[in-house]
């Protein structure tokens, strides 16, 4: 009996790859932050495929020979949350009243989102007044989490995760030339991945990540 295909997939990824992984027999994945699963593969362990929200964490795992056929297969939207019932406000608006209310965003070293997050608040000249303001975690769905429990006032995270929560909601949306290019590349770290990696980027793949809201490759 042939081992499952093992997939690493960055957890903003989560309901499309789920969905996606149906199509085949014999498919585990492993949802995480893509800094923490490049590290994983770094230090050995099994994946037949990685799927990171970040190009630069890619890199990493190419330069060290541990990837490859690297390539963009989606896209998708920054946006500060907060929960339901929350008012839509610029993001200038935000920062005035935000107060001592917490933000939640991923790590701004490690989880792809906090890294254009950070990005798009310096751009903004907002970065120094909210910094005091941010609760680091490891990944969107921490960040979303929190939010959802009410545990922060808000959090920076993708439109497809505030999309996957009716105890959340949109309050901005980060312009697209505030941050980096948010690029969700995926790459072969073991020949049984071919299959899987070919679904993703066909007809069928690229239906369902459209479904779950994220945006073509080619968009950004």
């Amino acid at each position: 009996m042939a081992d499952p295909v093992v997939v690493f997939a960055a957890a903003s990824l989560k309901e499309p790859i789920d969905k996606i992984a149906a199509q085949m027999d014999d498919v585990v994945v492993s949802y995480g932050g893509s800094g923490a699963l490049a590290r994983q593969v770094m230090q050995g362990a099994p994946a037949d495929v990685v799927l990171l929200a970040n190009a630069d964490w890619m890199d990493t795992l190419i330069d060290a020979g541990l990837a490859r056929a690297e390539s963009n297969f989606a896209s998708n939207e920054l946006v500060l949350i907060g929960v339901t019932g929350t008012p839509q406000m610029s993001l200038a608006e935000w920062a005035k009243t935000i107060g001592a209310r917490k933000v939640a965003m991923g790590f701004t070293n490690a989880v792809p989102a906090g890294i254009y997050g950070k990005a798009a608040l310096t751009n903004l000249d907002l970065w120094n007044v909210i910094s005091g303001n941010v609760v680091a975690v490891d990944s969107v769905r921490a960040v979303l989490a929190l939010v959802a429990r009410g545990e922060v006032a808000f959090g920076v995270t993708y439109v497809t995760d505030a999309w996957t929560s009716d105890k959340v909601q949109i309050v901005a949306t980060f312009a697209p030339e505030t941050h980096p290019k948010i690029r969700y590349v995926g790459a072969i770290t073991n020949a049984a991945g071919h299959a899987f990696w070919d679904l993703i980027r066909g007809s069928v793949g690229q239906s369902i990540l459209a479904d779950a809201g994220f945006l073509p490759a080619a968009v950004r």
